[in-house]
């Protein structure tokens, strides 16, 4: 799953690179970009936590000339006279400005680094609300962020992963080269699929997924591999086809035959009719017929 992620993020979808102290996820977020960037899309990139000269040096050999970087690392937080972008811009009118100063025909994609930056300044509902509102708002194709899980409470954390509609977890493999990713994806329809993989960055910031374990597919082996629960019984609960075919055979009383149905449908003359005359002592008014049943 994590090549088809590579290819494309769908239209108006929100990843969430989720990393930790023990492995850092910027290189697998720097693979995002360059494969936007290989796609001809225009990339726009909210820069926190690393500089615009690291960020590019990290791009070596990719098509950065479509690459917009907007710099939040010299001044985050607007203590200066001229911030580039602060924390407080993080907004639906601030961000489509802009995405929209560069002219491209296809709509770009969003690359936030970090989510963890903002979550300290900004409250997490705010957050998540100006995701969404990217996400329907068609300023943006799709948003890409790094999250650092180990930063926040385990409900903010929360928070935002709900708001995705695919989520990588990256943790460390057993090879220092290597990585464990496990990822869930939610498609539109609501089904939520999950994979698990051993993958690798080369130089060229190509991902090469090393193994491949899918949660799903487990899921089905194991139904299949199930064992019969009536293998190891005393007495058969099977029939033969002999006896099959004698059950369907079979007149349960109960089962109307098509005559029975049409006797008791459409009965004869004088069978099942009740007659009644009033007897002279009946209290019957004419004007009231169910005066009897008042209390």
């Amino acid at each position: 799953m994590l090549p088809e992620l590579l290819q494309g993020v769908d239209t108006g979808g929100l990843l969430v690179i989720q990393d930790s102290a023990s492995y850092s996820g910027r290189h697998l977020l720097q693979s995002f970009i360059n494969a936007a960037l290989n796609r001809e899309e225009a990339v726009h990139v909210l820069g926190f936590e690393v500089s615009e000269e690291e960020l590019k040096d990290g791009l070596r050999g990719s098509p950065v000339q479509r690459l917009h970087f907007h710099n939040a690392y010299t001044d985050p937080l607007g203590w200066t006279d001229h911030p580039a972008f602060t924390v407080h811009q993080f907004c639906l009118g601030e961000l489509t400005r802009l995405v929209k100063q560069t002219s491209h025909s296809k709509p770009a994609t969003l690359v936030i680094d970090s989510l963890s930056w903002i979550l300290r300044h900004v409250s997490t509902p705010d957050v998540c609300r100006t995701l969404q509102q990217l996400r329907k708002g068609g300023a943006v194709r799709s948003i890409i962020g790094l999250l650092h899980a180990d930063m926040h409470q385990r409900g903010t954390v929360g928070s935002v992963c709900h708001s995705a509609t695919s989520v990588i977890t990256v943790e460390p493999a057993m090879r220092g080269d290597e990585a464990v990713a496990k990822i869930t994806k939610r498609s539109k329809s609501g089904k939520v699929i999950q994979d698990e993989e051993i993958f690798r960055i080369k130089d060229d910031l190509t991902v090469v997924v090393q193994s491949k374990f899918s949660k799903g597919a487990k899921k089905a082996d194991s139904e299949e591999q199930e064992t019969d629960p009536t293998a190891n019984l005393t007495f058969n609960l099977r029939l033969s086809d002999t006896e099959r075919e004698a059950k369907q055979k079979l007149a349960l009383p109960f089962v109307f035959s098509k005559e029975k149905k049409t006797a008791l449908l459409h009965s004869g003359p004088g069978s099942g009719r009740i007659h009644y005359e009033p007897d002279a002592n009946d209290d019957y008014d004419q004007e009231d017929p169910d005066d009897d049943l008042d209390v």
